[in-house]
């Protein structure tokens, strides 16, 4: 087997460099800010700043982080818009969660009549095409 570990070479792409800040009001949570920056350190004017928000909710199975992004043009919008932000990233999270439980629930394989009497025991292998009783 190949080891292509070697063969990676991790760069950063110079062009989509972002300056990370990070703001908190140490209760609910936290919120990014993403600001484009040139090689040299200066801020890039053409690209739009982004603002992410991350919050922990308690569940019956410990802390669950949720992350979002905010449509904002200010830190100001950011924080204004965080609480409906988590709101919504909250609810898209319980419909994944359970999506994931449908989805592991149906995936139960139920084996056919043939194979379930020899599973179970009740004669040789099934025969083919016949009804049987």
């Amino acid at each position: 087997m190949a080891d292509d570990s070697r063969d990676f070479e991790p760069s950063m792409d110079a062009a989509d460099l972002y300056r990370e800040d990070l703001y908190t009001d140490r209760r609910v949570g936290t919120i990014r800010v993403l600001t484009p920056i040139k090689t040299d350190g200066s801020t890039d004017p053409a690209r739009p700043v982004s603002y992410l928000g991350q919050a922990q909710i308690m569940t019956n199975a410990g802390m669950l982080p949720i992350s979002f992004e905010i449509e904002a043009a200010t830190l100001a919008e950011a924080v204004q818009k965080f609480g409906t932000g988590a709101k919504i990233a909250l609810e898209e999270t319980v419909r994944e969660l359970q999506e994931m439980r449908r989805q592991q629930a149906s995936g139960l394989v139920i084996p056919d009549a043939g194979t379930a009497s020899q599973i179970l025991g009740s004669g040789g292998p099934p025969r083919g095409g016949k009804i049987q009783f």
